[in-house]
């Protein structure tokens, strides 16, 4: 065309709330982490890119050659694409519950973790796509398959173990002191004769016992990741870290959590929320 036409646009993000947002013309990736890299999504979206400038110059040319004229070709294969894909279109809150019956609803894949989403790499559909714009061949796409689940299942294990390591060295010993401490209080107020107050003791002794289970169940699981996977695949060594150790460091951490707004701040030995959000 000799000319393109006005095309007034919204210059905000449609979806602040996406992770990977669409602001327009642009996609906008938020939030991504110190050790992350968008390489790999930026690989993808422009291969997916030109498949679909692709499938719309194949459509166009195919129409203008059967003697459609171009602004009618135009239009009906507009109006084709939102037919088809339109139902990807969300513009609610993409954090909230709402998004996650919508989808079910609009019968949209949901992969909501990475352990969900890696499989995508391993299907025909993506070998296909990635091969025939001569991007990634089959073995060169296995081969990232394997890496990112490897990278997940050690990240997951490395984090556990620190976690167990944190709460085992330096948590549960603060809490136990404190724990003391009380106990200490409560038996010299009672030998004074005066009926001791043993609401607090009776709360950190239950966040101490709750640490300790959440404790043993992690290195439960963590001492079952170190036995022989005997023919474990790389997929289903990740849906255990996901699975079983994520649910069970969660665990552990709500038991911390737990304990930072009991115990006593001068006995707490690490930065608590209240220190690292509100004082300077």
């Amino acid at each position: 065309v000799d000319t393109l036409p006005e095309l007034p646009s919204d210059p905000g993000d449609r979806n602040r709330t996406s992770p990977l947002a669409f602001t327009g013309n642009r996609f906008e990736f938020r939030a991504v982490g110190s050790s992350q890299s968008i390489a790999g999504p930026m690989v993808a979206i422009n291969t997916i890119l030109a498949e679909s400038l692709d499938h719309i110059a194949t459509e166009l040319e195919a129409s203008i050659g059967s003697g459609l004229d171009f602004n009618d070709a135009v239009q009906q294969l507009l109006q084709a694409i939102i037919t088809e894909h339109g139902s990807v279109v969300f513009n609610g809150d993409g954090y909230s519950d709402d998004w996650q019956v919508e989808a079910e609803r609009r019968g949209l894949p949901n992969l909501r973790s990475t352990v969900h989403a890696l499989p995508e790499l391993d299907t025909d559909l993506t070998r296909e796509l990635f091969s025939t714009y001569g991007v990634l061949n089959a073995r060169e796409l296995a081969s990232r398959y394997e890496v990112y689940l490897e990278q997940y299942t050690l990240s997951i294990a490395v984090e556990a173990r620190s976690l167990h390591e944190v709460a085992s060295t330096i948590v549960l010993p603060a809490a136990v002191r404190y724990q003391s401490e009380l106990a200490a209080n409560v038996n010299q107020v009672r030998a004074a004769g005066i009926d001791p107050e043993t609401t607090a003791l009776a709360a950190v002794s239950s966040a101490v016992k709750s640490l300790s289970e959440a404790m043993a169940a992690l290195g439960e699981e963590l001492g079952h990741g170190d036995d022989d996977p005997g023919g474990q695949s790389s997929y289903d060594e990740a849906a255990r870290a996901a699975d079983r150790l994520l649910p069970a460091m969660q665990v552990l951490r709500s038991a911390a959590d737990e304990l930072e707004n009991l115990v006593a701040d001068d006995l707490w030995p690490l930065p608590t929320y209240q220190e690292m959000l509100f004082i300077l």
